[in-house]
Formats: C-alpha cells, structure tokens, sequence
C-alpha cells in the first residue's frame, strides 16, 4: 500500500522465496514500466512501512527486485519476458485498475496524444496508453529520453545502457519519441491540437537551479548542483577543486542529488573537464567553464531560509567530488536526527556509504557569506539552533553564538530546483498555481484546460523517480477515460477477496524470524573506478534468505468466533502472545459494538461470552495457530484486492 505504483510487494517477495523467480518478476514488472531501473535507485517507500521494520529492520524489497530484473528484466538474457504481461498472463499478484493486466490486448482506438518531457513520468504515461491502444508522441527537449533519469544518475548507479534498454521496449510498443523538440512559446499546444493530438500530458522536468541569495553568491566557482551535474553527466566543462563544500539539500533537489553520482568521478571532472560542448556553452547554457550570477527569479531566500528536504542532493554532489580525488565537506541545516535521509531505510544505507568514502559533514550550519578574489576561496558558517518548528514545519532559528570559515575553491549549492513552464501560453487555459506549479486535480491529474493534464515535477515539484512513474499511470488513466468520453477517470475502487490456505500448504523457512537484514553487497572501496556499480545486488543463496524475512502481511490469521470451541490452543502456541482470548464483558467497548459482536459471534444475550484479541503489529504470520485449532475456526487466508 505504501508504493505508489502498488506493486504487491509482499507477493513478488514471497515468490522468490518460493523460487518462483519468473513469477515475482512478472508480479514487480505489471505496474512499474521502468521496473528494472526501480531495482536500482527507487526510494523504497515499501520498506519505510515494511512492518518487519517494528520487529528489527525491514525487508531489503528493491535489491530483491533487482534480483529478478537481473533474470528476467530488460537487462537480462530474456528481456522479452515482459511481453507475457501484453499477452495478458496472469500474475500472482494483486489486481489493481492500473496494473497492466487490466488493459492488456486492447485494439487501436485511433486517438494520438501528445506526452511533453520523455523523463519517467511521461515514459510512464507513454507505456501505459500504448497498452491501451492509443498513439502516442513524446516531445523531448534534449537529445536523450530518460529525463533526470538520464541526466543525472550516473553509471555507478544506474548504468544508462539499462536505462536505454527500458525506453526502447516502450519504444518497440509502438511510441515515437521526437528527441530535440522542447515546447517554446512559439511551439506550444496549440500548434500540437493542429498536427491531430486530441490529449497531452505534461511532465517536464525540473531543472532550473535555485541558488542562495547572500553576498558573494556570485563569485566563480559558486554553482548550482543542477548545472554542476548536468555538465558533468553531458561531458561538458566544470571546474576543478581542490576543496568541495556542498551547501543543503531538499526534496526539491532529490533528482538534482542522483544526478552528482551519475559521472565516473576522475574522467568526468578530469578527462573532459576542459571540452566545452560546439557552441561554446555548457549543458546548462552558460558560458562554458564560469557561472554568472543567479537570475533573480531563482533565488531561494536568504541565509537561513533554503528549502529544507532530502539531503541526498548534498551527499550525491559531494560524493563524486570526493571520488575525483577532492577534499569535500558537507554542510547542511538539518542535525543527524533531523535528517530526512535517515528516515528511510535506504537513506540510512546511502548515508553511510557517503561517510564511508569520506565526505566530511558539518550539520547545523548555515552559509552567510562566499569570499575570494574573483573565486570563491572561503564560505562562512553560522549555526544552526533547530531547523523545523513543533509542528515540523521548516523553520529554521540561526546560533548566532557559532561561527564557523571553511575553505572552498567550488561550493556546489543543492537547495532545491524549479519547473519551468514559460511555453504555456494564456490561450492554452492551464491553470497555474501559486508556487508557479500546475494546477491539477488529484484524481485524474487533469488541468484547468480539457484534455491537457499534468503530473511529475510540473504538477507537484521535483519528485522521486517511483512517484513520478505513478504520476504518468495516472494522468495515462485519466487520459483513457477522457478519451472514451467519460466523465473523468474515477477513483480506482477495490474489493477484498480472501482465500483459504490450507494448513498442510502454509510453511515458513526454519528461524526465519531470527534472519537479520543484510544490505546488498557493494564493490570494495578500493576498486570503485568511475563507472562501475556500486551496488553489484544478491546473489541466490542470500536472495533467498533475505526473502524469507518476510513476514507475509497479504496473507491474514482469520478467526471464526461460530466455530470457536474456547480451547485455548492457539493462545498456548503462538510464540510472540499475541493472541489472547477474554470474557467479552472485559473490554471496554460502546454497547452497539458488544451487541454486534454478539451478533457475529452468535451468542445468546443470556450467556456469557469470549472474544479473540490479537495484536497483529508482533504477528509473525507463522500459522501455527491454524495448524493447531482443531476445529478450522483460526484459517490462513490470501488477502487479494481486486477491481470492482
């Protein structure tokens, strides 16, 4: 539930500890069309409310997709696997309305759409409605789909190659891309509904860099991640430094972030550092080798007022400085506790190995002042006292009783992006909305003109890659419906089905309740050259035992009060006591629900009676209260959603 694609995540974990690794990758590959690249660089929601987490740590969910991808996904040796699911093969997994599944084998309809940016919301959007059977045209400004996918992420994490792989098997169902072919003011909508295009969805990215408004924010050698990383992941001009100070982070940059790993380290900031591209400019289109000073609409505040969020933007800059042989530190507003990197179990994984590298981090600063000659060579400090109120609300108070000067020959700014939408024009009806984002409805993601919608980064901000994939399976149904003239696309609504597993079936892994969560395995610190993975993923052996932590939350312990004999059984074997059956009159409960459970239970209002308490947070599903009920009244059953 917590994935915003709702990828049954238990299922496919279940299945590879079942060696049904086919199947699992068929159950992780229905409703993510970027799938593989997921396995490598999702955020991983699933494993922030991954209910081992409350027992130890929860289930490394996104490496054991990877290690199906590497059997079955684009990159392995049967990247066709993934046509089984056009075919409409069914999978194991649920069945949301947006699984592919669901519009599998639909004939032409005839309709052409437009998607405008080819990053992983549009990619997304493409693949779904040429499933649906509707052409499609991505409108690409650069020479690469892919997006800040593309642009940003560099080798060691997410080899473009794979990345290629995925866009052209979306290609290869049917959608053109028009690579080159940004949205201007001259080029806009309107000229798109003349060639044919009866919907369009907007999904440009953001890549317009926010810079700190403070003295000396102008000095070369004073640039902004966006611009620092593009050019390094183009090939194009950057400085070199001896001493890297990274400045924040922010949820609006957590794109921007990635990208700072994209670029082997040595080669990108060495070989190629003095190539400007054939202009004369860089990727980011400045003059090539300088930054002038921040346009005035992209300033973010003064000293003290950056956006606060994700500081993986701050740690993937200074990272690849530090592994181009630089000296780097890491400032940011956030103390160790605040950080919103530790708050997720692939944050903490990141984090750690940026402190591994050695990236120096000064938390609880703030910069003031940039200082030098016509380079930056110092940036003052000051500190910071907290950075977010009671209510967890950013709103940082300074310390003024800290002062700290850092040395900088660069300072890389990562304190948030913005989306630019100059190619809407006033005759297009595209609401906008105060933060200069599109105005959308949350449910179809359709704008204030007809037939246009928007999602991804124009819509909500720089997003992660997983929200922006859902985003794109959104907006391709909303699309769907307002192009079979329906009143708009609904809701997707669900009902429950549950299905019985009988007791000899149900088996657990010996002990696996006491297997701890053990990270993918990463390339030695010593033989990390510039482009090769980081991450090199499980091998079987510890797939399979990773998987067997599961603690199967699909699959529920269902009690049935009519058969119930109150033997105890199940209470006396359950080995974390959650269970515990009690004389009703004992809870304290409002009379309507001691009268309904009467009703269920069947018990006359004469005779006393027992209810069955369970604590299902400690559950650890290992069914062995089923197994020992003697009358069938406690069953392990299958919990399916399923559209209705």
């Amino acid at each position: 539930m917590a994935c915003p694609v709702k990828t049954d995540c238990g299922r496919y974990v279940q299945l590879i500890a079942e060696k049904q690794d086919r199947n699992a990758y068929l159950t992780a590959r229905s409703p993510n069309p970027l799938a593989s690249v997921c396995a490598r660089i999702c955020a991983a929601p699933c494993e922030d409310f991954c209910r081992r987490g409350s027992v130890d740590a929860p289930l490394a969910i996104r490496a054991l997709k990877r290690f199906v991808t590497e059997q079955f996904g684009v990159e392995s040796k049967e990247p066709e696997t993934y046509r089984r699911l056009l075919d409409g093969e069914p999978v194991a997994g649920n069945r949301w309305p947006w699984h592919l599944p669901s519009s599998a084998a639909r004939s032409p309809s005839g309709k052409r759409v437009a998607v405008i940016g080819a990053g992983p919301a549009g990619l997304s959007c493409a693949h779904d409605l040429a499933v649906m059977g509707h052409e499609v045209a991505l409108f690409e400004a650069t020479q690469r789909a892919g997006g800040m996918a593309f642009h940003g992420i560099p080798e060691f994490r997410l080899p473009s190659t794979l990345l290629d792989s995925e866009i052209h098997a979306i290609q290869e169902m049917g959608v053109e891309i028009r690579y080159e072919m940004p949205l201007t003011g001259d080029f806009g909508l309107r000229q798109l509904r003349e060639e044919g295009f009866e919907a369009f969805f907007i999904s440009v990215g953001a890549q317009k860099g926010r810079t700190l408004d403070c003295p000396g924010s102008d000095l070369d050698g004073v640039i902004r991640a966006v611009d620092y990383l593009l050019n390094i992941n183009n090939g194009f001009r950057v400085p070199r430094a001896k001493k890297v100070l990274v400045v924040g982070g922010g949820f609006v940059a957590f794109d921007a972030a990635r990208m700072a790993l994209r670029a082997g380290a040595a080669e990108s900031v060495g070989g190629d550092a003095d190539r400007p591209d054939a202009g004369g400019r860089d990727a980011a289109g400045s003059p090539s080798g300088r930054e002038g000073p921040p346009d005035k609409d992209e300033t973010a505040g003064t000293p003290g007022e950056t956006e606060a969020g994700d500081i993986k933007t701050a740690l993937d800059a200074a990272r690849l400085a530090a592994r181009a042989g630089a000296e780097v530190t890491l400032a940011s507003l956030e103390s160790f506790q605040e950080m919103p990197v530790t708050r997720s179990a692939q944050g903490r994984e990141e984090f750690e190995e940026a402190l591994r590298e050695g990236i120096r981090y000064l938390p609880q600063r703030s910069v003031t002042r940039f200082q030098g000659g016509n380079r930056v060579e110092r940036v003052q400090l000051i500190g910071v006292k907290r950075t977010y109120d009671e209510d967890g609300r950013f709103d940082p108070i300074l310390d003024d009783s800290i002062h700290q000067e850092v040395e900088a020959d660069l300072v890389i700014q990562a304190i948030g992006q913005q989306v630019d939408v100059d190619f809407l024009n006033p005759e297009d009806g595209v609401e906008l909305t105060v933060t200069g984002a599109i105005k959308v409805d949350s449910d179809t993601l359709a704008t204030t003109a007809p037939g246009v919608f928007a999602g991804g980064d124009a819509a909500f901000g720089p997003r992660n890659l997983i929200e922006a994939v859902a985003n794109g399976k959104q907006a391709a149904a909303g699309i769907d419906a307002f192009l079979n003239s329906r009143s708009g696309a609904a809701q997707p609504s669900f009902r429950l089905r549950f299905e019985k597993i009988p007791t000899r079936q149900f088996r657990r892994s010996r002990e696996y309740e006491q297997i701890g969560r053990k990270p993918p395995p990463t390339t030695d610190l010593n033989r990390r050259s510039g482009v090769s993975e980081v991450e090199t993923g499980y091998g079987q052996e510890e797939a399979r035992r990773q998987a067997e932590r599961c603690l199967y939350c699909h699959i529920q312990t269902v009690y049935d009060p009519v058969k119930c004999v109150l033997c105890n059984r199940c209470v006396d074997i359950c080995p974390v006591d959650c269970l515990k059956l009690v004389p009703l009159e004992a809870i304290e409960l409002p009379p309507d629900q001691i009268e309904e459970a009467r009703q269920i239970g069947q018990a006359p209002h004469d005779q006393p009676a027992s209810a069955m308490l369970k604590d299902d947070e400690i559950c650890i599903r290992c069914g062995l209260c089923a197994i020992r009920c003697p009358t069938d009244a406690m069953t392990m059953e299958v919990l399916y959603y399923e559209p209705q």
